[in-house]
């Protein structure tokens, strides 16, 4: 049986990257309102969201390993395409995490924490030990040597937009919520109310430091990505994934689950219109440049994500599966 509340839970991480996405793209400064917060709360949740969500599908998938390493490949070559056009791109970080995460996918529940653990661990004496500012020019957010080995390696594997470690961390997370009976109202209250209270603890240790030189550890910020960040945002992660499973039925009932779960399964088509199409006509009306003001971001961002909606719901009509979802099956299983 397909749980429709994952797929609602993917297509609202993608509205929340599109808000973040689009923001960055068309380099607008967060102000003082409504709509910069709740964008801001988004920074390295909603794509989180959808990392702990792959870890998910992984675990119910069952997928071979060559199945596995074949779709990291695809992921991989859409992702580098996309990285023309915009540097924050998750896929190609996606298809190193399934390649890294494959190790971990048979272990059983008590070693698969203590390597998130020990992944955390590491991560954070790689953050207190490195230059976590090497290659990046923080003015314009771009990486100076990102086209070299080094620089690729550093990249994506340390202080990228969304680096191997400790980011696996959160696909390994989703590893474990995926062994779970999530079809049942108690995990589903469970991850509801446990997600929350690990998302609030995680914030806690930023709130109440002013040591500058561990704000960059305590914090629960994306960038750097340190250990109470990735506590933090997957707390949230489990919350939402909760709460959409327990809300499919009445969302069902209410006849609006199509119109998320349609476009939640072509979640990967649709980021790479998000970059194509949504960033693409910001660029050709030249709005780029920082002049919108976060209130017109926002809304150009859920009028887009709407349009996505209607765009899905109107494709099941011609095929079961997304354009970039079918390619990816013909070509990788």
């Amino acid at each position: 049986m397909r749980l429709s509340g994952l797929d609602i839970a993917r297509f609202l991480a993608f509205c929340g990257m599109v808000l973040v996405n689009f923001r960055i793209a068309a380099n607008v400064t967060p102000q003082d309102d409504l709509f910069s917060t709740l964008t801001t709360m988004l920074e390295g949740r909603a794509a989180a969201l959808f990392v702990i969500l792959a870890g998910i599908g992984l675990t119910l998938a069952r997928s071979d390993t060559a199945t596995v390493l074949r779709r990291a490949a695809f992921l991989f070559v859409i992702g580098l395409a996309n990285l023309t056009i915009f540097d924050a791109d998750i896929l190609h970080f996606y298809a190193v995490y399934f390649v890294v995460a494959l190790p971990f996918v048979p272990m059983n529940n008590r070693n698969l924490w203590i390597s998130i653990a020990a992944i955390l661990f590491v991560s954070v004496l790689a953050l207190v030990i490195l230059d976590y500012e090497a290659g990046w020019n923080w003015d314009t957010y771009s990486y100076s040597d990102f086209w070299t080995v080094t620089g690729f390696l550093r990249h994506t594997f340390f202080n990228g937009w969304h680096p191997v470690f400790p980011w696996i961390c959160f696909l390994l997370v989703g590893l474990g919520i995926g062994r779970l009976q999530l079809g049942t109202r108690a995990t589903q209250m469970r991850l509801i109310a446990g997600g929350t209270l690990v998302a609030v603890l995680g914030l806690i240790p930023g709130w109440i430091t002013s040591d500058p030189e561990l704000i960059d550890v305590l914090n629960a910020t994306a960038i750097p990505p340190g250990p109470f960040y990735i506590l933090s945002a997957s707390g949230s992660a489990a919350a939402m994934i909760g709460l959409t499973l327990w809300a499919a039925p009445l969302l069902d009932w209410l006849g609006i689950a199509g119109w998320m779960t349609t476009p939640g399964r072509q979640a990967l088509t649709l980021y790479v219109l998000h970059i194509l199409v949504g960033m693409g006509i910001l660029e050709a009306l030249g709005l780029l440049d920082g002049s919108l003001e976060t209130k017109a971001i926002f809304a150009y961002s859920l009028l887009f994500c709407a349009l996505c909606a209607v765009y899905a719901r109107i494709w099941t009509l011609l095929a079961s599966r997304g354009p970039l979802e079918t390619l990816m099956r013909k070509l990788a299983g």
